[in-house]
């Protein structure tokens, strides 16, 4: 299935400053950046058809490709100066890079990559500056089952804040975390039908307009998920995730820990 990435986003959370064109994709989780993880992280079930949706700061992401070291991450013989991999990580993907605006909505960029869907009934997509490790295959599988347009994948709120229940007194009658509460939140992975772009007008948004309209109708399917699901929005996050790489913890890498089970 061909996967496609919203990677043209300002992130402005996580610039250092005015000068820093950088876009958030391209934040440093270890020797690659995050929308290395996340590409990977499709690999490894076989989904090696990338479109990225570029936007602000387009050309780091396309210098990035475009001299690719494979050497960083794979083991190699240096041979009369000449280096020999042992294994490669991109060799085998497609990616196609499409400008969809600097300013441009999410829906529209999705809007704008069209055509390089092939008409391909089903496509996933995701935001690039989110990583899990939930079960992809299970994700698509309850998808296809169905007849719904689209399916997302909801984690619960990863706010640290608590709710408080008080009376028009302001009696306190509870004190909840926000996380314990049974709300829902866009995790940021997508299967998506044709059926979509149906409901997403010029400059219209793919979750309040595309995801919104299919759930008016019955049909948007959610994934709920529990599991390892860390968000980039911050500084503070993506520093979070490239020490937790530092030290070896790195569920999301699932190429890692299972190497025999990648298709790619």
């Amino acid at each position: 299935m061909k996967v496609v990435l919203f990677c043209g986003g300002y992130g402005m959370r996580m610039r250092n400053g005015a000068a820093d064109d950088v876009p958030k994709p391209m934040a440093m989780v270890g020797p690659r950046p995050l929308i290395w993880h996340v590409m990977r992280y499709y690999a490894h079930f076989g989904h090696t058809e990338f479109i990225l949706c570029l936007g602000y700061g387009a050309a780091h992401i396309k210098n990035f490709f475009l001299n690719y070291q494979e050497t960083i991450s794979n083991d190699f013989v240096l041979r009369n100066g000449q280096a020999e991999l042992l294994s490669t990580d991109i060799a085998d993907w497609t990616i196609t890079f499409v400008q969809t605006g600097i300013e441009s909505p999410i829906g529209e960029r999705l809007r704008r990559v069209r055509d390089y869907l092939d008409g391909d009934e089903m496509f996933l997509a995701n935001y690039a500056d989110v990583l899990s490790d939930v079960p992809l295959p299970d994700m698509i599988e309850r998808f296809s089952n169905t007849d719904a347009g689209a399916s997302m994948m909801v984690v619960p709120p990863q706010s640290s804040f608590h709710c408080v229940e008080m009376d028009e007194g302001g009696k306190v009658g509870s004190i909840t975390a926000v996380s314990e509460m049974p709300l829902w939140e866009n995790g940021g992975y997508f299967v998506l039908r044709q059926e979509v772009f149906d409901h997403i007008p010029e400059n219209g948004d793919l979750v309040a307009d595309g995801c919104g309209e299919l759930a008016k109708r019955g049909r948007l399917l959610a994934y709920p998920y529990r599991g390892f699901w860390k968000p980039t929005d911050t500084v503070k996050e993506r520093a979070a995730l490239d020490n937790a790489y530092t030290h070896g913890d790195r569920p999301w890498a699932l190429w890692e820990k299972h190497p025999a089970a990648s298709i790619a």
